[in-house]
């Protein structure tokens, strides 16, 4: 059984910094497009950083520069560095993996949450101003 579980999550102020990680369990880890979602108040989930089988990492353009995913395949864990948070950066964060080892395209990754069958439960990030 898939389960993906985050933590690293809390309340920072505008400027700051924050690690989130997401450990995976139940499958070939590795082997799988991992991905980082966020849902803002009043907001869509929306995609965030994504890093497909070969390490090949996408980012949107509303974080690009300060947000940065990687993994360490050893730990079975993907990492979201974000540096530089601002208060619209306050949101429920996820760790999402679909059983493919392509990534959704740049145009479709922003809106693509329905894609990854496997969510973890999320965690807060809040940035005050």
């Amino acid at each position: 059984q898939v389960r993906l579980a985050e933590s690293g999550g809390g309340s920072v102020q505008s400027g700051g910094s924050l690690r989130l990680s997401c450990v995976g369990y139940g499958y070939t880890y590795g082997t799988y497009c991992v991905a980082w979602f966020r849902q803002r108040p009043g907001k869509e989930r929306e995609g965030v950083v994504a890093i497909d089988r070969d390490g090949y990492t996408m980012t949107v353009d509303s974080v690009k520069g300060r947000f940065t995913a990687s993994q360490d395949t050893t730990k079975r864990t993907l990492y979201l560095q974000m540096n530089n948070l601002k208060p619209d950066d306050t949101a429920m964060y996820y760790c999402a993996a679909r059983p493919s080892p392509r990534c959704p395209t740049s145009l479709q990754f922003e809106h693509s949450w329905p894609l990854f069958g496997y969510r973890g439960q999320g965690t807060q990030v809040t940035v005050s101003s």
